[in-house]
């Protein structure tokens, strides 16, 4: 009789320490029956400093190794250039600004080339057309299709009339184009006359 008491106690006391295990505080629901609720996750946070005047490689390099990986980069000047090799560009923005920052957040670059100097402002993309052509004289030929729908069918011509070829739309300028500003966008091809940046347009 005082073996089967104890197998039974023994039989008892590894049953709680199994359900012990399953649930470490002790119990799976709260005393009126609900789950208790999960610890939030939080978010590490970390100081993004300044990287204005920095190479973009350096400026990224440095980012990473304080824990920023999502990083990006665009055109300050608004021409819409890739930044196919880092090393010559140089940092004139960011966003977000200098101060601290969820490490998870992506750090945007507006850089311009190292030779080049830095604008005042930096260049925001203009919004999409829509139904109505909007004034794109100034703005690259390549920013300049990228407002259009992907279906509007564009020609970029030189305006100097020395006939070259608009090959790299980035390092155009839209001199006039057809439609005019405000004018109806109906599907119709559009045209832009264009010449090269640093030229003035006749």
């Amino acid at each position: 009789m005082q073996i089967a008491r104890t197998a039974a106690a023994l039989a008892l006391a590894v049953l709680a320490t199994a359900a012990t295990a399953c649930d470490p505080a002790g119990g799976g629901t709260t005393g009126d029956g609900r789950a208790p609720a999960s610890t939030p996750a939080t978010t590490a946070s970390a100081d993004l400093p300044s990287f204005a005047g920095m190479g973009l490689q350096a400026a990224q390099d440095k980012a990473q190794s304080l824990g920023f990986y999502r990083l990006d980069s665009h055109d300050a000047l608004g021409r819409g250039r890739d930044q196919i090799w880092d090393r010559d560009w140089k940092v004139c923005f960011q966003r977000p600004a200098p101060g601290s920052r969820p490490a998870t957040g992506t750090v945007d670059f507006g850089a311009v080339k190292r030779e080049e100097s830095c604008p005042a402002r930096d260049a925001s993309p203009p919004a999409s057309a829509g139904a109505t052509m909007p004034d794109l004289t100034g703005t690259s030929v390549k920013v300049a299709r990228t407002t259009l729908t992907t279906s509007t069918g564009v020609t970029a011509e030189d305006a100097s009339g020395q006939d070259r070829f608009v090959l790299v739309e980035s390092n155009w300028k839209v001199c006039s184009q057809s439609p005019a500003a405000g004018g109806r966008l109906t599907g119709q091809p559009v045209v832009f006359k264009a010449v090269k940046f640093g030229e003035a347009c006749p």
